[in-house]
């Protein structure tokens, strides 16, 4: 089986966000033959999935939405999931904790490393950042090179967890979509799934922050 594993196919964990976003793009852009694979866990701003369909449509990309909401069943207790209010203010501020979601990532992980095992790709790319690593223990660096560690022996065929951004901040991210003439309008960030994003939430503030310090204005529509 190894040896009709293809360097060329990749599998990129793609949420609809800006980061996963411009991964996609990073993907494509080193030649990559990409299967998008995002995740419905039932997270309030389902609304990315949206985003990312009409992407991947775009771009002519394979792309499958996966329903896990039943995982709920078993983990609790974040505001992206529960009926809990969605934080307000910046990440590095303690109230975020509240959206972490226990072990998604190892999750989303192990399912796309099976996918890529099953589609005979080399890689999974996924979108962890340093901006994250304060927050999300599961986007820390020493995870993701334990988790490639795992994923190299987890089945016959070894599955490379590809990180392009992981030492870099969001701001670093966009810089480098915008070198690629990125549309950002095509990406969802805002945690609450409303119509217009709120430009209040971690996730806004982060993402307002790396378009003002690259000096250019988010596309988004805001409340």
């Amino acid at each position: 089986m190894t040896e009709k594993v293809s360097e060329n196919k990749v599998v990129v964990i793609y949420s609809g966000g800006m980061d996963s976003f411009t991964v996609l793009n990073r993907a494509i852009k080193d030649g990559k033959q990409v299967y998008a694979l995002s995740f419905d866990y039932g997270q309030k701003h389902i609304k990315e999935l949206e985003f990312a369909a009409n992407v991947c449509k775009e771009l002519n990309i394979s792309h499958k939405i996966i329903d896990i909401s039943a995982i709920n069943q078993l983990l609790g207790g974040s505001s992206l999931t529960d009926d809990i209010d969605i934080p307000e203010g910046h990440y590095e501020e303690e109230s975020m904790k509240s959206t972490v979601v226990p072990n998604r990532n190892m999750i989303l992980l192990s399912m796309a490393v099976g996918y890529a095992v099953s589609v005979e790709a080399a890689q999974v790319y996924y979108g962890a950042h340093s901006g994250d690593h304060a927050i999300y223990p599961d986007c820390r660096p020493e995870f993701v090179m334990k988790m490639n560690d795992v994923c190299q022996i987890a089945n016959y065929q070894p599955v490379e967890i590809f990180s392009p951004y992981l030492t870099q901040t969001k701001i670093d991210i966009l810089a480098d979509g915008l070198t690629m003439g990125l549309d950002y309008g095509k990406s969802w960030t805002c945690y609450n799934g409303r119509e217009k994003a709120c430009g209040k939430c971690g996730a806004c503030q982060e993402r307002l922050e790396a378009f003002d310090l690259n000096q250019v204005v988010d596309p988004l529509d805001y409340e």
